[in-house]
């Protein structure tokens, strides 16, 4: 199996790892500390040597690969969330419009204003949520399409749980980013699927 396929497996493994953070932080309020610690960090690792190092080793991404094994062999239908497709098809098209706007090079700036502050309190800590919230909020929001996160109208209704959704949402587009870089397409979702299982599996 190529390393390159292995490396644009990894970055879908963390766009679905990231968005599925999304939708438990929408749904119920609370986040799952390893995933959100995994995906904020990737946020800050703008020059890692390797796309494994952008999430901090490829085990880190073992619920990501999962799932994502799980849509390229249409397995375990009944326990998926059909949310999940959905939102990655409209990260990865905003993906497109993001790195050829001007909120691109805003995002990258804002990260590394953010980074000593990540460096010193932790990529979850609520100061640094609440940074990428709002980064998010005065760039990729304004691009199109918007990534519409459904959920628990309770939760979506408290700004801190917005901000780190939103926080959240800047790590998948950072891992669409990757993907792109990689030589990713969505001619791989429907075409490469088989090949895109066995990079999951050698991982796994």
């Amino acid at each position: 199996m190529s390393t390159a396929m292995q490396g644009r497996v990894l970055a879908l493994a963390g766009l679905v790892q990231a968005l599925a953070e999304v939708r438990r932080i929408a749904d119920t309020g609370q986040s799952d500390a390893g995933s959100l610690q995994v995906a904020l960090d990737s946020v800050f690792r703008l020059e890692a040597d390797s796309p494994a190092d952008v999430y901090g080793g490829a085990s880190a991404l073992r619920p990501g690969l999962r799932l994502l094994r799980g849509w390229l062999r249409n397995e375990d239908a009944a326990g998926r969330d059909p949310m999940l497709p959905k939102l990655a098809l409209s990260v990865l098209q905003l993906e497109r419009r993001f790195v050829a706007s001007e909120a691109a090079g805003k995002v990258r700036d804002g990260i590394e204003r953010l980074g000593p502050q990540a460096a010193q309190l932790g990529g979850t800590h609520p100061e640094v949520l609440a940074g990428l919230g709002r980064l998010y909020a005065d760039t990729v929001s304004h691009l199109r399409p918007r990534v519409m996160v459904q959920g628990n109208p309770h939760y979506l209704g408290q700004s801190s749980v917005v901000a780190e959704i939103r926080a959240v949402l800047l790590a998948a587009l950072r891992s669409a980013v990757l993907w792109r870089q990689l030589g990713g397409s969505l001619w791989d979702l429907a075409l490469r699927r088989r090949e895109m299982a066995a990079a999951v599996d050698d991982l796994l």
